[in-house]
């Protein structure tokens, strides 16, 4: 079965369908630029192709709509992580760590990277943010538990403790996220991800990968 494709980020927003989509867009691009320090709903106006009075009518301040950004976010992150259209669990494993830790991020990805890693920031403060990456690491662990439970199903996992394998994959994945978007380690991430590979090879499989 051929890879599935996920959709970017910068894809999501091609031709927004309506008034909300086209303020994500304009949120997306305007803090791709700016970053969340020096964000503002007037920068945001400035991205939005219709009148900026709009913005400021669906939103009063500046972190409700990032609020609702980061909603529409994992709106997207649900649909564009990779499903269950591969012919077993471990190649679904391995397609979405491809995802999730690239070798290397374009430019714009790293951009949006970064400035996710400083909206997860406001969590250590404010309860409204807590709350939503909370809601979000759930459906990034569920995800991760849902194919290893599959694996162990179809017999190329071992009898593993899903909830377990999950925490520690995000939470490799989540470190590997900071890190290169606040250290200058990129050189280091294709090593990461090599071993995220050995470990689902002697962690997680039963037999070892056929070579290509």
């Amino acid at each position: 079965m051929p890879p599935h494709r996920s959709m970017t980020v910068a894809e999501r927003f091609d031709d927004p369908d309506d008034t909300r989509e086209a303020i994500m867009k304009a949120t997306y691009d305007a803090l791709c630029t700016h970053g969340y320090a020096d964000l503002t709903i007037q920068r945001i106006g400035d991205e939005f192709p219709k009148s900026k009075s709009l913005v400021y009518h669906h939103y009063d301040t500046k972190d409700e709509l990032l609020l609702d950004f980061l909603s529409f976010m994992l709106e997207h992150f649900e649909t564009s992580v990779p499903r269950q259209d591969y012919d077993d669990a471990a190649t679904h494993l391995e397609a979405v760590l491809d995802h999730v830790v690239p070798d290397t991020l374009e430019d714009e990805r790293a951009e949006f990277m970064r400035a996710m890693v400083e909206l997860r920031a406001q969590a250590a403060h404010d309860p409204a943010y807590h709350e939503h990456f909370t809601r979000s690491t759930r459906f990034f662990h569920d995800r991760f538990v849902t194919i290893i439970e599959r694996g162990i199903e179809e017999g190329v996992f071992r009898e593993v403790d899903p909830d377990r394998v999950a925490a520690y994959l995000l939470a490799t994945v989540t470190g590997t996220m900071t890190q290169r978007t606040t250290a200058d380690v990129e050189a280091s991430i294709p090593a990461v991800r090599e071993e995220l590979r050995t470990y689902v090879e002697t962690r997680l499989r039963t037999e070892p990968r056929t070579p290509e």
